[in-house]
C-alpha cells in the first residue's frame, strides 16, 4: 500500500517537464471549479436526499483536505531531530491527555499523532495527580498580588477553546464575568508577544464624540460628522465572502467570478455610536442601487427611525442620482468616505474584518441562501449581545445602544485570598463580591450551538 510518508521516494517518469507539473495544478483548479458548481446545484436541490448527500460529500472533502494539510506539516516536523523539537507547554499537555481520553487512544497512538515518544505520554499521565510537579500546579499562592494557578488555567483554557481571542478580548470577557485581569497580566499568562490584530477596535473612551472624516456629495472640503447618540450616524458597505476559502485559480486572470456559487455578497449597516449592527442583506451577485436602497429601507423600518447621516464609499450603488434622491426623500444626509484618506469608513470595514475572521473563515460557507442567512443572523445576534468592544470600554453594542448597565462594572470576584478589599483592581473599577479568595470554574456555552460564538461565564464553587 502506498505510504504518504514515502512520497518523496517515488521516481518521476522520464521526460516529466515543468509544463506537466503546471498542468497538474491547473487540473486541480479545474476540478475545484467543477465541484463548486456541482455543490451549488446540489445544495439548492428540491430533493432533501440530494442536499444531505452534498453536505456529507463537502464535509468528507474538508476532512480529507485537513488531513492532507496536517500530513504536510507533520512531514516537516519529522525532519527535525526529536530532541530539538519545541516542547508542549503544560496546558497543551493536559489538552492532549483530554483528547486521548475522548478518543480512547493508546499511548502509542497518541505519541504518533503528536510526534512525541510513547514514554512521554505515559509520563504525562502519571503526573496528573502530583500536587507540586503535576501538569497544572494548584497550590496556594504566596505573594499577595499573585493570582492562583487556577486563574492561569482559566485564561489558557479559554485561549485553547477560542484561539481567535487575544489578550484584550480575554481581559474584557473575563471582566464581564466578574474577574478583572489587566491586559498585561493576560499577556504574561498566555506567554505570547502582543499582536496588533488582537485588538478589536482602536482604544478610545465610550460616551465621547466619535468623529469620522467624510466628504459631502458635492466634493466639498473634508467635513467632520460626529455621532452624538445611537442612531445618529450609520455606516454602510458591501463585501464578498467566498464559498470555498478563496477566488484563486491557476489560469488567467487567476480568479473566479465574484458571484454565486463562488461567493456571496453581503451588505451591512452599522450604527457609529454604539457599533451595533442594524441590518444585513445577502445577494448572489453585486447588488445594484435599487437593491441597496431596499435593504436600507428595511433596516430603517426595523429600527423605527432613519439616521441623520449615512456614510458609505463611492461605489456605483451610492454615487448615483437615485441614492441621493432617496436620501433626500427620507431626510438623510449622505456622506462619502474621502478617496485615498485612511480611516474614512474604518468603522464598517473593521466590522467586515471581524465578520470574516470570527465567522465566515471558521465555517463551511453554505451554498443555500437560507442557511447562510441563518449563520449570519446567529453571528450578528452574538456580536450585538455578547461581544465586548475596547472602543466602548468593554461594553457590548446593545449595552451602548440601549444604555444598559455595563456587566464589567458589576461587583467582581477576587480570587486572591490576601488581597485588601479596598485596593484597586484592573480597570474598570468594581467592588468585591463576597469575600476575597473566591474559587470558580470556567463555563463556555455557544450561541446557536456554533463553536465560534462563545458565551463565557465563571461559576463560583465552594
Amino acid at each position: 500500500m502506498f505510504d504518504p510518508q514515502d512520497a518523496t521516494a517515488v521516481a518521476l517518469p522520464k521526460g516529466w517537464g515543468r509544463g506537466l507539473q503546471t498542468a497538474v495544478v491547473a487540473a486541480c483548479s479545474l476540478a475545484h471549479l467543477a465541484i463548486v458548481h456541482a455543490r451549488g446545484w446540489a445544495a439548492n436541490s428540491i430533493n432533501k436526499r440530494v442536499r444531505l448527500a452534498a453536505a456529507l460529500e463537502r464535509a468528507c472533502a474538508e476532512i480529507a483536505l485537513l488531513k492532507e494539510e496536517l500530513r504536510i506539516k507533520d512531514a516537516r516536523m519529522r525532519k527535525i531531530d526529536p530532541h530539538r523539537r519545541p516542547f508542549y507547554d503544560p496546558t497543551e499537555r493536559l489538552a492532549i491527555l483530554e483528547l486521548r481520553a475522548a478518543r480512547g487512544w493508546t499511548a502509542a497512538r497518541t505519541a504518533r499523532a503528536f510526534l512525541v515518544a510513547r514514554n512521554t505520554v505515559a509520563f504525562w499521565g502519571k503526573r496528573l495527580d502530583e500536587p507540586e510537579s503535576g501538569l497544572l500546579r494548584l497550590s496556594a499562592p504566596v505573594p499577595v498580588n499573585k493570582f492562583p494557578d487556577f486563574v492561569r488555567y482559566v485564561v489558557q483554557r479559554l485561549k485553547v477553546i477560542c484561539p481567535k481571542l487575544g489578550k484584550v478580548r480575554i481581559s474584557d470577557l473575563l471582566a464581564r464575568c466578574g474577574l478583572h485581569l489587566a491586559q498585561s497580566t493576560v499577556g504574561r499568562i498566555l506567554e505570547e508577544p502582543p499582536h496588533a490584530g488582537d485588538t478589536p477596535e482602536t482604544p478610545q473612551s465610550a460616551g465621547k464624540d466619535f468623529p469620522a472624516p467624510v466628504v459631502d456629495a458635492a466634493d466639498t472640503p473634508a467635513r467632520i460628522v460626529t455621532a452624538r447618540y445611537p442612531g445618529h450616524v450609520w455606516h454602510v458597505d458591501l463585501t464578498a465572502v467566498p464559498t470555498s476559502a478563496g477566488f484563486w485559480t491557476a489560469w488567467l486572470p487567476h480568479a473566479f467570478l465574484q458571484r454565486w456559487p463562488f461567493c456571496w455578497w453581503i451588505a451591512v449597516a452599522i450604527d457609529h455610536y454604539s457599533r451595533r449592527v442594524v441590518g444585513f442583506a445577502l445577494f448572489k451577485k453585486p447588488p445594484d442601487g435599487m437593491q441597496v436602497r431596499q435593504f436600507l429601507a428595511r433596516a430603517i423600518a426595523k429600527e423605527g427611525k432613519a439616521p441623520k447621516y449615512i456614510i458609505s464609499d463611492k461605489g456605483p450603488q451610492f454615487w448615483c442620482g437615485g441614492y441621493k434622491r432617496w436620501c433626500a426623500k427620507k431626510g438623510i444626509r449622505p456622506r462619502f468616505g474621502a478617496v485615498g484618506k485612511h480611516g474614512s469608513i474604518a468603522v464598517v470595514e473593521r466590522f467586515i474584518r471581524t465578520l470574516k475572521d470570527e465567522c465566515t473563515r471558521r465555517i463551511l460557507v453554505p451554498f443555500r441562501l437560507d442557511e447562510f442567512r441563518r449563520e449570519l443572523r446567529f453571528f450578528i445576534e452574538w456580536y450585538n449581545e455578547y461581544r465586548p468592544h475596547t472602543f466602548l470600554d468593554g461594553r457590548t453594542p446593545n449595552e451602548a445602544a440601549l444604555d444598559l448597565p455595563p456587566a464589567n462594572q458589576a461587583p467582581r470576584l477576587e480570587p486572591r485570598s490576601n488581597w485588601p478589599r479596598k485596593s484597586p483592581c484592573a480597570s474598570p473599577q468594581a467592588p468585591v463580591r463576597g469575600d476575597p479568595g473566591a474559587k470558580f470554574v470556567l463555563s463556555v456555552a455557544f450561541h446557536g450551538g456554533r463553536k465560534h460564538l462563545p458565551i463565557v461565564t465563571l461559576k463560583e464553587v465552594a
